[in-house]
């Protein structure tokens, strides 16, 4: 499908997992895709077609600098995907958590979403259309006893700011969505559970499916609520997690 031929997609967080799954899949369907990371995203920015920016997404200026820097290349901003987030392993239970763990997460997976919002919105507003998909988590929806305390808040953080704008401005053409996935295997998680088995085994069980997502199947979603097709949903909680927020007991 070619549901997002001619338009300019920013991904942050492009370099791996969900982020690279969605630029490749972006561009698949005829976007061109701003790939934004830390990290050099060049190869993939020139694998797919697009254009690659390194910037400090939780840093203000480089976030104006980047929306800025789009408009100014592309003419518009179609599709934001505010993706990038961090789960350190310092980030454990409140009891455990210190304030600098705290505040560093919130600050990567929250107020860079605000940041992403803040300056995509009056581009998108000035077109009288546009796409915000921002990456909030099954755990948003749900309590877990392995608490990530500050990673939870992050994202219960993102889940109600994105129903926030999407209610704003609807009737102005933008469409805000929190995408909540499951457990993805992405290579940061298969490398932590590989290091503890057990681990992965208290989680897996919870997944009615029986598996981790792969990170292709987040980016089919996030494709869906970047295109027309997804033209009526907004302000949604939008669950991608094999069932884990509708299971009591699992199957064996």
């Amino acid at each position: 499908m070619r549901r997002l031929e001619g338009r300019i997609a920013v991904v942050t967080g492009a370099a791996s997992g969900i982020g690279l799954a969605t630029s490749r899949r972006f561009a698949a369907e005829g976007a061109t895709v701003v790939t934004v990371d830390l990290t050099d995203t060049a190869d993939i920015a020139t694998e797919i077609g697009g254009d690659a920016v390194i910037a400090d997404i939780a840093d203000e200026a480089a976030v104006a600098d980047l929306y800025a820097g789009v408009k100014s290349r592309h003419g518009r901003v179609d599709v934001a995907f505010h993706n990038a987030g961090i789960s350190p392993p310092d980030d454990d239970s409140i009891l455990e958590t210190g304030i600098d763990a705290w505040e560093r997460v919130l600050r990567v997976n929250t107020t860079s979403v605000y940041l992403g919002c803040k300056y995509a919105l009056p581009i998108m507003l000035e077109q009288g259309r546009g796409s915000i998909i921002n990456t909030a988590s099954f755990v948003a929806l749900m309590g877990a006893a392995t608490s990530q305390i500050a990673y939870t808040a992050s994202k219960g953080g993102v889940l109600a700011m994105s129903r926030e704008l999407g209610v704003q401005f609807a009737r102005q053409g933008v469409r805000v969505n929190a995408l909540c996935p499951g457990p993805v295997a992405t290579p940061l998680l298969m490398e932590l559970f590989a290091k503890d088995p057990e681990r992965a085994a208290r989680r897996l069980v919870h997944v009615p499916v029986g598996r981790f997502a792969q990170p292709e199947e987040i980016a089919a979603a996030v494709a869906f609520l970047a295109s027309d097709d997804a033209s009526f949903i907004t302000a949604s909680q939008f669950v991608v997690d094999g069932g884990i927020t509708g299971a009591y007991v699992t199957p064996l």
